[in-house]
């Protein structure tokens, strides 16, 4: 029964988490409007099982190295904000999709997409806040952190397609090169911003 309880204040918890604006969801914006939907489920579904590696991880003891040692969380935000700034370059340094062509290009793979929840400290940030507040505490451990991880990773699929379909929407909108451009510096340069937070 306390596992039960606990699924509806971890699903508003993580609706919350991944409405709002990050690095995932600013990339997926780029990458619906440059290669459409289909294209960009693998890195929707990289970033959905990394973070449930992730957030399974620091439940089963990988959250006690932010605690034992402060110098990893110091390198982690240094390896996660330059990962960061290469992809915002990626982001901004992109051509206009051949709009006879459209989806061109290539999008951000499932494994790059897992591996950067790793380096990613919104994630590691929503994981220990997740494990710490919703986790039950009977059971089996593993079970139960990979049950919340799991299910916490539902919640947040249609969250991040809305972020991905929204960069659809504006795609559509984008009827020039010059247009292409202004969007992906744009894209870029608010996803290098997110550094200055992760730093701050």
């Amino acid at each position: 029964m306390e596992a039960f309880a606990t699924l509806g204040p971890a699903a508003l918890y993580m609706i919350s988490m991944t409405l709002t604006p990050g690095p995932n969801n600013l990339m997926l914006t780029a990458s619906g409007a440059n290669y459409g939907y289909w294209r960009t489920l693998p890195h929707i579904l990289g970033i959905l099982a990394g973070c449930c590696v992730l957030f399974s991880a620091i439940a089963l003891g990988l959250g006690l190295l932010f605690e034992r040692y402060p110098l990893f969380q110091s390198l982690l935000k240094i390896v996660g904000s330059g990962y960061l700034l290469y992809l915002a370059w990626k982001i901004a340094s992109a051509p206009p999709p051949d709009l006879s062509l459209r989806g061109s290009g290539r999008p951000l793979t499932f494994w790059q997409a897992a591996a950067f929840q790793f380096a990613n400290p919104k994630a590691w940030v929503m994981g220990l806040a997740l494990m710490a507040g919703f986790l039950p505490e009977g059971g089996t451990p593993w079970l139960a952190a990979l049950l919340l991880a799991g299910f916490a990773e539902l919640v947040a699929l249609p969250c991040i397609s809305l972020w991905a379909g929204f960069g659809i929407a504006v795609g559509r909108t984008l009827k020039t090169p010059r247009a292409w451009r202004i969007f992906n510096v744009t894209m870029g340069a608010m996803t290098a911003g997110c550094v200055i937070f992760i730093l701050g």
